[in-house]
């Protein structure tokens, strides 16, 4: 099996247990070889309500690179911020079916310590 495959596998198995409602959206992670994205869901409607990606004009000035673990945490930092926005301070982490360690571990961080209860 392809390192991806399994981990849409994981991820499968993991979306059986999580959704997301418009209280308590899901906080989605992708991760890429160059980039990270963050969408927040409403599962029940099927629309994303807020989303952030190290492509974000935005958060270029707080990066030097948009793959490592600072990268991260000014990704947390901004989703955070989007949700606070939109009036939603609590959230389930879908963690994409990746391991929990490195760029994930430091975007959900940051994006605790910013105000978002997972």
């Amino acid at each position: 099996m392809a390192k991806a495959e399994a981990r849409h596998e994981r991820h499968a198995r993991l979306r059986k247990k999580l959704s997301g409602s418009k209280d308590r959206p899901r906080l989605c992670v992708r991760r890429s070889l160059h980039h990270l994205y963050a969408m927040l869901v409403d599962d029940v409607r099927g629309h994303t309500l807020a989303a952030a990606s190290t492509l974000d004009k935005s958060l270029s000035g707080e990066m030097t690179s948009r793959t490592n673990l600072a990268a991260a945490k000014a990704l947390g930092n901004a989703i955070a911020a989007k949700a606070k926005a939109a009036g939603i301070s609590q959230v389930v982490f879908d963690r994409g079916g990746y391991k929990y360690h490195g760029r994930v571990r430091a975007l959900a961080d940051a994006a605790r310590e910013a105000g978002l209860e997972f």
